[in-house]
């Protein structure tokens, strides 16, 4: 099974264009790209975890979005999804995951933390929220569209970059 990391996609919401400087004319261009990229890389049995800012859209509108996706996703709530994921039947949410995918111990915010669960042991945090605007420290990294051409992360490109990434600031020795 492959599994993909993504966040801040922002389905629906012209305003993100500007805030962001994504480069789309439109909202409706903006979304069928992010669509077309996730569907390029994702098959239909991949798991996909969501790290929030799904869409501000009601659960309606935000699972017209998810049909159109590959994978099964896994949400995680951001700061803009409380429109669409306590009121949706079909599809079940987390404010923080953390669990072994692979042999790596992982944890899954919307939010960068300072210290997570297992980080003494160097686990690592994936997040969103920042738009890239915040690099991290230790094995952290933001997942968000922005941060790579609009494409969800597989876990063998956060492998590749975790290798790259000092120790946890609270490594046991």
């Amino acid at each position: 099974m492959k599994y993909f990391f993504t966040a801040d996609e922002h389905y629906g919401h012209s305003n993100i264009i500007g805030y962001c400087d994504r480069p789309f004319a439109t909202v409706e261009k903006m979304d069928e790209e992010l669509i077309k990229r996730h569907n390029e890389v994702v098959g239909s049995e991949e798991v996909v975890f969501h790290l929030g800012d799904f869409t501000m859209k009601d659960s309606s509108e935000a699972e017209k979005y998810i049909k159109q996706l590959n994978g099964k996703p896994v949400f995680i709530k951001g700061s803009h999804d409380e429109n669409w994921m306590e009121k949706n039947l079909f599809h079940t949410y987390n404010e923080i995951w953390e669990g072994e995918i692979e042999n790596h111990y992982i944890v899954l915010c919307h939010y960068a933390m300072r210290i997570w669960p297992r980080s003494h042991y160097n686990s690592w945090q994936l997040y969103g929220h920042s738009h890239g605007k915040f690099a991290g420290t230790g094995k952290q990294m933001d997942v968000g569209v922005d941060t790579h051409n609009f494409y969800p992360y597989s876990l063998e490109e956060i492998e590749e970059i975790m290798k790259t990434k000092k120790d946890n600031i609270n490594k046991l020795k």
